[in-house]
């Protein structure tokens, strides 16, 4: 084999240079070559390296072991080569290059193939991750995501990576370095995308979510009327949130990036938040990214305008915590005519007397016991939805328990320092000592009565405290308020239960999509990063809203952890006659994963099985 330079015209008649990997082979009528390869006109190995390139290429195909070490580079490339060379011609070709002929035979589905081989000679190479793959792409093409992406104009190799990313934000949520790495060295999504991402540039990967953001809107519109149409969805709730992550760096070329109040506790970074609107089923339908340090209550209007003008959509009830159900916020969603249910951001949380005995049972199991009695209000027009359950008590009375121990833990340590060696005694730093406490638990410090005695020379004797007598018991209870007037008690409950999908979907893109930290300093990379986040969990709730529908409600990374597993793999054996057997093919799958893609109706073998003799 050698490397064969040729040049060629354009119609405008410039010339460029093509290269190929050309056999010299001898017949009867003499010696002949042909085109093994057409290695493009980017070839830009040095000619120096060619004879090298086209040795190892002959080597790897021939199970040859090499002599001396080639350049890295020279290896790179000729496995590369060889890939295509084994992959060229279409899945059901079998190629044998045989007495200086290449013969291309097309086989039927299942015939037999019988072979003299070395068993000896079996080795496994290449393998790549597929399982997960397999599942993700099926439900993009399902979405027919792929076909709206060529729609919007991407070329076929843009489509490709477009899609290769998001898939890798939900089989491997890492940096963008990482998942160039990944996509290269780990996964077969390209194979069953009939590409090959072993020379794929790293500045694809991260150009590709500048594309992807340009046309944010037209997207989430497509998939939120696609997965409408697909899965028979009833809009009639409409649940919005807000979350926020963490950048690494200081943040300064994103402008969105401020400092706030973490929900990681890491008030050390900046941060960005985004604006999540999810329907009653969990499908996303819009999102944003928003400054670090935004007022959760000037967020909604932005969000919902413009969701009345879906010629589909009937007025849905709005759904949204006490951080965003400002009277502002109410009111603008009165003046449009939406319906809401809203917690209520009244201080007192206790349950009206009159309304005590009324209370109706909504839920009740085992572990949990919920009751619920409504308040209307002629004036405002509103309905006061007054709940308290049980598990909740326990949980807030436990949180109170832990934070009034640790409150007692540090006023005994300042009682401790008053009979120390060097101990803090001085009244003024007593105070303060004391003061930094009930700043730290401002909530414990209200129920505790703390006496200082101090001596004439302004030195502090004795320290006491005690805990006040609790009048107000309002563990468990919350309110909530609509304009819903003819609902009951137990639809009210069921609808306010739906605001945890929106805490369930950023739970996961935290924990399982790669949504923090933010690794990126411009501000259209973080805001892409975070909306390929959001395309990914568009797949990922398709994925489990399939699978619950057929009795599976496995957390999202225990599935990709079963699927893990199967891979696709490339088996070579030598025949008698001194030519390799090179097959690539998917091993078939355990029982836990069959039962996952027969569930999604597909596939249990993704791809199909390439074999070469050469």
């Amino acid at each position: 084999m050698f490397i064969r330079a040729s040049i060629q015209k354009k119609k405008t008649q410039t010339e460029y240079k093509t290269f190929k990997l050309v056999e010299s082979f001898r017949t009867a009528r003499g010696p002949r070559q042909r085109t093994i390869l057409n290695l493009g006109a980017g070839f830009d190995l040095p000619e120096a390296q060619w004879k090298d390139l086209a040795n190892r290429i002959e080597e790897i195909i021939t199970r040859q072991e090499p002599i001396f070490a080639y350049a890295p580079e020279v290896e790179r490339l000729a496995r590369k080569y060889v890939r295509q060379i084994i992959n060229q011609g279409g899945n059901d070709a079998v190629y044998r290059i045989r007495a200086g002929k290449a013969v291309a035979e097309r086989e039927s589905e299942g015939l037999p193939d019988y072979q003299t081989v070395d068993v000896n000679s079996t080795e496994n190479e290449e393998p790549r991750s597929v399982g997960a793959e397999h599942v993700v792409l099926e439900t993009i093409r399902e979405l027919g995501l792929d076909e709206k992406l060529s729609e919007m104009g991407f070329s076929r190799p843009w489509k490709d990576v477009a899609i290769s990313v998001i898939a890798g934000r939900l089989i491997k949520p890492c940096s963008e370095m990482e998942t160039h790495w990944w996509l290269r060295h780990k996964s077969a999504i390209d194979e069953l995308l009939g590409t090959d991402f072993s020379l794929l540039p790293q500045d694809r990967v991260y150009r590709v979510s500048d594309k992807l953001l340009s046309r944010r809107d037209e997207l989430e519109d497509y998939l939120s009327c696609k997965e409408k149409t697909l899965f028979n969805l009833q809009e009639t709730i409409v649940l919005y949130d807000l979350t926020n992550t963490f950048l690494e760096g200081t943040g300064k070329l994103n402008k969105k990036a401020k400092f706030g109040k973490s929900k990681e506790k890491r008030c050390d970074c900046p941060l960005v938040t985004l604006g999540l609107v999810l329907d009653g089923d969990g499908f996303p339908k819009r999102s944003r990214v928003f400054e670090g340090n935004v007022s959760e209550g000037k967020t909604l209007e932005k969000m919902l305008t413009g969701l009345e003008k879906e010629p589909s959509l009937i007025k849905p009830l709005i759904i949204v915590d006490a951080g965003i159900a400002v009277e502002d916020n109410l009111k603008w969603l009165r003046d449009n005519r939406y319906d809401y249910l809203a917690i209520s951001r009244r201080r007192k949380r206790e349950i009206p007397e009159e309304l005590a005995s009324r209370m109706a049972t909504v839920k009740e199991d085992k572990q949990s016991l919920v009751r619920v009695v409504l308040k209307s209000d002629e004036k405002t027009k509103e309905v006061e939805v007054w709940c308290h359950s049980i598990q909740k008590e326990k949980k807030e009375e436990g949180i109170k328990n832990l934070f009034r121990q640790r409150f007692e833990e540090g006023l005994k340590k300042i009682e401790a320092g008053l009979t120390k060696k060097n101990g803090i005694k001085v009244y003024e730093k007593v105070i303060e000592r004391i003061g930094r406490l009930k700043e730290r638990y401002s909530r414990t410090a209200r129920h505790f009565e703390i006496t200082v005695q101090k001596n004439d020379k302004d030195r502090v004797t004795s320290l006491s405290w005690s805990l006040k007598e609790d009048l107000e018991n309002t563990d468990g209870v919350y309110c909530l308020r609509t304009n819903r007037q003819e609902l009951n008690e137990q639809e009210l409950w069921n609808f306010y239960n739906t605001i945890r999908d929106v805490e369930d979907a950023f739970r996961c893109m935290k924990s399982e999509l790669g949504f923090r930290p933010i690794r990126h300093h411009i501000e259209r990379r973080s805001d892409g990063h975070l909306f390929i986040t959001v395309l990914a969990y568009h797949i990922l709730h398709a994925i489990r809203f399939k699978l619950r529908m057929k009795g599976i409600h496995d957390s999202w990374a225990k599935i990709r952890e079963r699927l893990s597993m199967h891979t696709r793999n490339s088996t070579t054996q030598k025949r008698k006659d001194g030519k390799v057997i090179h097959i690539r093919k998917s091993s078939r799958p355990e029982p836990h994963q069959k039962v996952i893609y027969d569930a999604l109706s597909m596939a249990s073998v993704p791809g199909c099985m390439v074999k070469k003799i050469l």
